[in-house]
């Protein structure tokens, strides 16, 4: 048993960039195990049996470790063993304004995204990195949104009510660290 432990213990230690997956096997007669590639998923499920020699093949997948933002990736795409190697590509593949656009879409509006044939960059958001509402308020009436405004005016201006308004069509996510304000054309 302390064996068993040390090999788990240089999993988790070992590349800590890296994403960390485990296989958990339907049968509860069979014990699961950790992967870093879908190379290292493929080699391990193919050789796995139970423990009255009996072949493994179905699997939950569950995220252990790894970047937060690829975490969030991992639920928005409802990743199982059918569709593990679409994760693994997109981890590798994607930029990070690609993978925070498919987590809000599809993890957040409810969008279908099919990895084959749909591209992350066809997501119609408007996404700003802010704190609050009431800063994207600010920044609209900065950029001019509500029409020219004369500076001497903008002390007037409530902008917490701006912020309420926004709120009907703007939703507030934080995401590997960050908050973002988002709207789903």
């Amino acid at each position: 048993m302390e064996n068993l432990n040390h090999i788990q213990d240089s999993l988790f230690e070992a590349q800590p960039s890296e994403t960390l997956l485990h296989a958990q096997p339907y049968d509860i007669s069979a014990n699961g195990f950790y992967f870093r590639s879908l190379e290292e998923y493929e080699q391990k499920s193919k050789n796995h049996f139970n423990q009255y020699g009996d072949f493994v093949g179905e699997y939950e997948i569950q995220f252990i470790d790894g970047d937060d933002l690829d975490c969030d990736l991992f639920k928005a795409l409802s990743i199982h063993q059918g569709n593990l190697h679409h994760y693994f590509t997109a981890c590798e593949d994607w930029d990070e304004d690609q993978k925070i656009k498919v987590i809000i879409a599809v993890g957040e509006a409810g969008y279908d995204f099919n990895p084959e044939k749909d591209d992350p960059d066809d997501f119609d958001i408007d996404l700003y990195e802010l704190d609050t509402l009431r800063d994207l308020a600010e920044q609209f009436i900065d950029e001019g949104l509500f029409g020219e405004i004369p500076e001497n005016i903008r002390f007037y201006l409530d902008y917490n009510a701006i912020a309420r308004d926004l709120g009907m069509d703007y939703t507030e996510i934080r995401l590997n660290g960050a908050n973002y304000i988002y709207r789903c054309a």
